[in-house]
């Protein structure tokens, strides 16, 4: 089959690989569409440390099942779906309790390291574990429903933070996640909801998705602005989507005395904790790491129109025009969000 592979870092090459092995248990599914995520893109060059090459990236993904294993009962072939990116052994503690993000053998599609490689979505099929599989509504497009991934990155972020009706929200980040987050907020009863980031088009973006307040970084001290706009107490929760130490800082001095703030950015591995003002204003911090299940309702959101992705979609191209886009995305071309690829 047809898939782009990264041979090298630094190098995709549009180029054949073997059909991927289809187990008992598992479906062949014909990828239809597939979003490029920034994990990819970073894992381009390498400095993620987990696609490491030869490998097939790709996770946010959806198509049509072309065969299944002969021991899947519940998927026959035709039936249109998606996936979740995470692979859960279905047995561990964790699993056991329903957090198959927190699996201790978890695995994820596109990614290879130390501890597995697992070819993933940029190819003409993939093969998934039918247990990982949820069912495309009929009115969803294919690119919108290999979106479902990162909304549920944010749904699930959003979901471990106490939410009360008509708190006021800070997002600092609005890529993807931040901009998805913002919406999921929004549908959760925030009143207010403040975007941060450096770049104005995305702001703007943010503004047209739901955010009542948009603030350069660079421009203004957002955390004054942030609590003039608050009656000087500051926001009741933050949503970290950046990971980096400027914007944790500023995302825990946005919070008012006794607010929470959930972490899902993670460019850097580390980031120097404002410890003092955590325990002195007894700040709650919730970190969060991919899904846990929350695909059904995704999907539900989508299909109702409750969130708008195509403001969200830069592209959608041929997966043989691959490379060229990542680069582009590398490059940082203003006004590129998500870019959908079709094998």
């Amino acid at each position: 089959m047809r898939a782009l592979i990264l041979e090298e870092y630094g190098r995709l090459v549009y180029g054949n690989v073997p059909d991927p092995p289809v187990g008992p248990h598992d479906a062949l599914v014909q990828v239809k569409a597939c979003g490029i995520c920034g994990s990819d893109v970073h894992g381009v060059d390498g400095s993620t440390g987990r696609r490491r090459p030869p490998i097939v990236m790709g996770h946010e993904a959806s198509g049509v099942i072309a065969q299944v294993g002969a021991e899947v009962a519940e998927w026959k072939t035709g039936d249109r779906v998606t996936f979740d990116s995470t692979i859960s052994c279905g047995k561990c503690h964790f699993c056991r309790r329903g957090q198959v993000n927190l699996c201790d053998s978890r695995s994820v599609l596109g990614v290879s390291c130390d501890e597995y490689r697992r070819d993933g979505a940029f190819a003409e099929y993939v093969a998934v574990p039918e247990r990982i599989l949820y069912r495309i509504p009929d009115e969803l497009s294919f690119e919108h429903a290999a979106m479902v991934e990162p909304l549920s990155v944010a749904f699930h972020a959003v979901g471990r933070i106490p939410i009360s009706v008509n708190d006021t929200a800070v997002v600092v980040g609005a890529g993807m996640i931040g901009l998805l987050a913002l919406q999921v907020l929004r549908a959760a009863g925030c009143g207010t909801i403040i975007a941060v980031d450096l770049e104005e088009d995305r702001l703007d973006l943010a503004r047209g998705l739901g955010a009542d307040v948009g603030l350069r970084a660079d421009a203004c001290n957002v955390v004054e602005e942030v609590r003039r706009r608050s009656d000087g107490r500051g926001a009741d929760l933050a949503f970290e989507a950046v990971g980096m130490p400027q914007t944790m800082e500023t995302a825990v001095q946005c919070l008012r005395k006794g607010g929470s703030l959930a972490l899902v950015g993670n460019l850097s591995p580390t980031v120097q904790l404002p410890l003092q003002a955590v325990v002195a204003r007894e700040l709650s911090l919730y970190g969060s790491y991919a899904a846990r299940g929350e695909y059904p309702a995704c999907l539900d959101m989508i299909a109702r129109g409750a969130v708008k992705l195509e403001p969200l979609i830069s592209a959608a191209a041929p997966l043989s025009e691959g490379a060229a886009w990542f680069e582009r995305l590398r490059s940082k071309e203003p006004g590129l969000m998500k870019v959908i690829l079709r094998p």
